[in-house]
């Protein structure tokens, strides 16, 4: 007597659903690893290559343009340092210029001297502010052996102030002076804002302290 047992057809669908999907999955996992080993995905690679070598050249480029952006820079920052020197050295010949024309202006004014010795020409005085003045004034030395001069020169103001009779001298005292032939004196001087200025004298002394030349003028405007 033989005793058979038979599965109820549910499970064996079942079992037989289960063996096909493991087939199937089986079989796309080999398809797969076919698909690489026969050099099926060598389209990807050859993209991903490419993306490589762009990369490589945006940081070429990016490292050329920084490059550039930093010698540019560079180029900027020397331009500008020789513009300011540029500008200090026109500044500088712009004051030398004025320098030699108030020269100039001053020996066009200068009568012709008569005579020998040390002299003050075209002392000239000019108000800045309520309380200070400039003056100027040409020391020539003439003569046919004309020994270097070394000396000082004295300033004093004379005027009114609170409507009595006032002077004054230079705040630091009197100013060494040295020349051959000639030099330009010029130099500020304050006072009280309230003093009536009358005149402004020069006067030069040679070193034994012998006055050797005098002169003085009244204030221009």
């Amino acid at each position: 007597m033989i005793v058979r047992s038979r599965l109820p057809w549910p499970l064996r669908w079942a079992l037989v659903a289960l063996m096909l999907g493991f087939s199937a999955a089986l079989a796309l996992w080999a398809f797969e690893f076919g698909k690489s080993i026969a050099g099926l995905d060598e389209r990807s690679q050859l993209e991903l290559q490419r993306l490589r070598a762009e990369v490589v050249m945006l940081r070429e480029a990016h490292a050329q343009a920084r490059q550039v952006a930093n010698t540019s820079e560079s180029l900027l920052t020397a331009e500008r340092a020789t513009q300011e020197r540029l500008a200090q050295q026109l500044r500088q010949a712009e004051a030398a210029q004025q320098a030699l024309r108030a020269d100039l202006g001053l020996f066009e004014r200068l009568l012709p001297g008569t005579g020998e010795g040390l002299q003050l020409r075209g002392l000239e005085l000019q108000a800045l502010t309520p309380g200070e003045l400039r003056y100027q004034v040409l020391v020539a030395q003439s003569g046919k052996a004309t020994a270097e001069f070394k000396g000082r020169y004295e300033v004093q103001l004379s005027g009114l102030l609170d409507g009595k009779p006032w002077s004054q001298a230079l705040a630091d005292g009197p100013k060494p002076l040295q020349l051959r032939h000639y030099t330009r004196v010029e130099g500020r001087i304050s006072h009280p804002p309230g003093a009536v200025i009358k005149t402004l004298q020069l006067k030069v002394l040679d070193a034994q302290g012998v006055t050797r030349a005098v002169q003085q003028t009244r204030p221009l405007s």
